[in-house]
């Protein structure tokens, strides 16, 4: 899979499941890091937990498997790391506290409105 159909099957999943406030940001000319990161929030801690498994299970449908997953232990806020895609997600209190869009302001904000259905 491209890197394109990676992110757009990510967002779609997310979107599915009512992730909140999602946004794909390009920092690949800011970091080695990854070239993307995802940020999303659910609505409780469950949501959240419910958002990063079915990116997980997704992306496991097309062979894709996670180098790694990181959570704190309420699973306030879950890591996906997919090397050149890294999601974030977010219980939305803790989103608000770290503000992590804010840190990566020079990173390039993707226009992802055709991934997400409208109401």
């Amino acid at each position: 899979m491209t890197e394109k159909e990676k992110l757009e099957l990510i967002i779609k999943t997310l979107d599915s499941k009512r992730g909140e406030d999602i946004q794909a940001i390009r920092i690949s000319d800011l970091t080695i890091l990854a070239d993307y990161f995802v940020i999303v929030n659910g609505t409780s801690n469950t949501h959240a937990r419910t958002l990063a498994d079915e990116v997980e299970f997704q992306m496991s449908q097309k062979g894709i498997e996670p180098l790694r997953r990181e959570s704190d232990t309420g699973n306030t806020w879950i890591v996906l790391d997919y090397g050149d895609i890294i999601i974030h997600v977010f219980y939305k209190e803790t989103r608000s506290f770290y503000k992590l869009e804010g840190l990566w302001a020079d990173g390039e904000q993707l226009d992802i409105s055709e991934y997400i259905t409208k109401e």
